[in-house]
């Protein structure tokens, strides 16, 4: 099994971010650094991630979180800031699937099952996120149509979204906006090349799975029903 795909199979970490430990150099199969990306790892061999003895998850777990702002979506933060397992607390080592910014509140899916969060955040597959934003102003039907279209922002470029107005307010739009590529800040930096602000921002749904009645801060675990779903994603 390839190193990236062993390491997020214990819960270390999203198969990307686990590249990154390699190519840092923290990690070690029997007790010898490795950092080649096309390392396997066979059975019996003996792997650490700085310093610690790692191990695929015996048992899949699969959450729902209501990430509310004023977190990261990070395993640890240098800065010491909080995360979003200062919410989740389970015995089991799980990780983010995808990200929310910082200031960002709404649904995040978390898990120790590589493939699953490869499948939801893997663009080839094209999984629908859908954002509710509030945005500054009215924006134009000819605004409208470039999100539609797809636009570009500070050189780079994102695809088409479907986008629904929800009603005015306040001098403040609501907008509805479906998304499947998962850039970083993406929704932001759509609305920000039309020349203005995101007031809001939430995630709602991710590939068919809506966040429903949960409170910020308040998570569930996915039903086997659900699990089965993301897996039909594929």
């Amino acid at each position: 099994m390839r190193i990236n795909k062993y390491l997020s199979g214990c819960g270390i970490d999203s198969r990307r971010k686990c590249e990154q430990l390699v190519l840092d150099g923290r990690v070690r199969i029997n007790g010898k650094t490795v950092t080649a990306l096309g390392t396997d790892v066979k059975d019996g061999d003996y792997v650490e991630v700085d310093g610690r003895a790692v191990a695929l998850a015996q048992r899949k777990v699969y959450v729902m979180l209501n990430k509310p702002k004023g977190c990261v979506c990070t395993v640890h933060d240098e800065k010491g800031r909080k995360t979003v397992l200062d919410f989740v607390k389970l015995k089991e080592r799980i990780f983010p699937v995808g990200r929310l910014d910082y200031d960002t509140e709404g649904l995040l899916l978390l898990t120790n099952d590589g493939e699953i969060a490869n499948t939801v955040t893997h663009p080839k597959n094209m999984v629908k996120k859908v954002y509710s934003v509030r945005v500054e102003g009215e924006p134009s039907e000819a605004e409208l149509k470039r999100l539609r279209a797809g636009v570009e922002y500070n050189g780079v470029k994102y695809a088409a979204a479907q986008v629904s107005v929800l009603g005015t307010e306040n001098n403040e739009t609501k907008l509805e906006i479906t998304v499947t590529e998962g850039k970083n800040h993406e929704i932001k930096n759509m609305i920000e090349s039309l020349g203005r602000r995101v007031m809001f921002l939430k995630r709602t749904a991710i590939g068919g799975l809506r966040l429903g009645g949960l409170s910020r801060g308040e998570w569930r675990y996915l039903s086997a029903k659900e699990v089965e779903h993301l897996k039909s994603l594929r």
